[in-house]
């Protein structure tokens, strides 16, 4: 990211779709549009990987950190692919409007899906799916057979199911996956799909000139494929539970810290196979995306681990992590890999030092410069740096009117027009915000679509600490208008960002 540019962040969650959330259709190609006419570089998104209601529909928790979303699978693709005949897909339920409806949305496209695979499995031709089972079956063979035994099991967590295939003997695997044959193949099919349809929508990004910026938590889920094959790369205990789990300090977000459980990694195990899980893991992002943004990316310098059991995270420790030979590992394999470290929170010499080693850009949400509670020193517009991603506000903030009209106080407000130099109403607060993260000399500014549209708390993207009502914001149809683009694309040439 050495050009001046900027973008938008908008999840694909978020796009309009007939079918109650935005998929890898019709609606992401007008998005791309939309980007190229108001002159943007880059789009930014939030992982990929499949959701469940039972994580809070979040792309941060997921069963997998390598497989793709099924949810994102447009059904007007499958009709042109000759898996549904268009008057399958041409009628869906009525959703409501601006908002997902997990619940209603998984069970339209599981009707969906279910004639797909029926088709599919008629096909004579079946050459380009074997060929991505066999080019993926590293990661896509654990995976769907994880996945068909959790509906087997009827959801029931990996610890939980019987002892020889939570441990993964071999004649117990060999006959679940000969019996559960269909679900697996179902499974795969479904990944398959979406792969085809990600890399179709990345290629209209590669016409239009616009990189797309992709999203990877550093933890995965413990109830996950990722954990359950790999047991000897995680802290578990004799039962297999995590003796570990992740998650921060107490800081200016929270005074007893935060718990994520997630099982934190064994390093040392890590290191002695080089790096393999994870130089995988990094291997797909880099196909998939033009830059990765690794979600707390602390935790590969050093990590915050807290003893399973804890109520809170006060009582954990830090453990040391071995960055730079992990790095120099990867980058001896992807040479070209390109990182974004997410640096907010509690960030040390230490790890401030592993990223100027490596060039990692950091990334400075200007809404934390006025905020009292917030870190304001480094995210002011005047001393962020080049080689630095600014925002407005991040995927876990409010929107810039939502905090402007329900979360700042009188102070925050006067400090705020203490460095505009002018009293600004909250119907022009969040252009504001984008002309300050525009103006500044970071080399990259990403915007989030919802401070572009000046929108209010309601479509909030996640509000950290809380597993309901979270990562279901939409855009209307017809929302995204030419004036708006038209004013982007203005700022954007004002500030040489084109």
């Amino acid at each position: 990211m050495k050009r001046r540019g900027s973008g938008i962040l908008l999840h694909i969650t978020s796009l309009p779709s007939p079918h109650g959330i935005g998929d890898l259709g019709p609606g992401a190609n007008a998005f791309i549009d939309f980007i190229a006419e108001a002159k943007q570089s880059y789009w930014q998104i939030l992982p990929l990987n499949p959701t469940d209601v039972a994580y809070g529909n979040s792309p941060y928790s997921s069963i997998s950190a390598f497989a793709g979303n099924p949810l994102l699978i447009s059904p007007e693709y499958l009709v042109r692919e000759g898996f549904l005949v268009n008057k399958e897909a041409a009628t869906p339920p009525g959703f409501p409007d601006g908002c997902v409806d997990y619940s209603a949305v998984i069970a339209h496209k599981e009707r969906l899906f279910h004639l797909a695979f029926g088709r599919f499995k008629k096909m004579a031709d079946k050459k380009e799916y074997e060929r991505y089972c066999s080019e993926n079956s590293d990661w896509l063979d654990d995976f769907s057979l994880f996945a068909a035994l959790k509906k087997h099991y009827k959801g029931q967590s990996w610890d939980r199911w019987p002892q020889e295939i939570r441990d993964r003997k071999p004649t117990a695997v060999t006959s679940v996956r000969r019996h559960l044959r269909d679900c697996i193949e179902k499974v795969m099919f479904l990944q398959y799909v979406f792969f085809t349809q990600w890399f179709e929508l990345k290629e209209c990004c590669d016409r239009h000139g616009i990189k797309v910026i992709g999203d990877i938590p550093i933890y995965v889920a413990y109830d996950s494929a990722d954990v359950w094959a790999n047991q000897e790369l995680f802290k578990l205990d004799e039962m297999k539970r995590p003796a570990a789990v992740s998650g921060v300090p107490p800081d200016f977000f929270s005074k007893t810290g935060q718990i994520w459980g997630n099982p934190v990694y064994r390093w040392d195990v890590l290191q002695k196979r080089g790096y393999d899980w994870w130089v995988r893991r990094l291997g797909y992002g880099m196909r998939r995306y033009d830059f990765i943004r690794i979600d707390h990316f602390r935790g590969f310098v050093a990590y915050w681990e807290i003893p399973a059991g804890n109520k809170t995270a006060v009582h954990g420790r830090w453990i040391n992590a071995p960055a730079e030979d992990f790095f120099h590992t990867v980058f001896k394999k992807y040479p070209r890999l390109a990182i974004i470290a997410e640096d907010l929170g509690k960030i040390t010499p230490d790890v401030r030092e592993v990223m100027q080693q490596f060039g990692f850009p950091g990334m400075r949400p200007i809404l934390f410069a006025f905020g009292d509670n917030l870190p304001r020193h480094n995210c002011a517009p005047h001393n962020i740096e080049k080689n630095t991603i600014v925002y407005t506000g991040t995927h876990d903030c409010n929107t810039m009117r939502g905090w402007f009209e329900n979360d700042a106080a009188p102070e925050d407000r006067e400090r705020l027009f203490r460095y505009l130099g002018r009293i600004v109403p909250a119907g022009e607060v969040h252009w504001e915000f984008v002309r300050m993260a525009m103006m500044t000399v970071a080399n990259t500014a990403i915007i989030p679509m919802q401070d572009i549209l000046g929108l209010d708390e309601k479509a909030r993207m996640n509000r950290p600490n809380t597993t309901k009502g979270n990562w279901g914001w939409r855009l209307h149809p017809g929302q995204l208008t030419p004036a708006i683009a038209e004013r982007i694309r203005e700022m954007t040439e004002l500030y040489g960002r084109d």
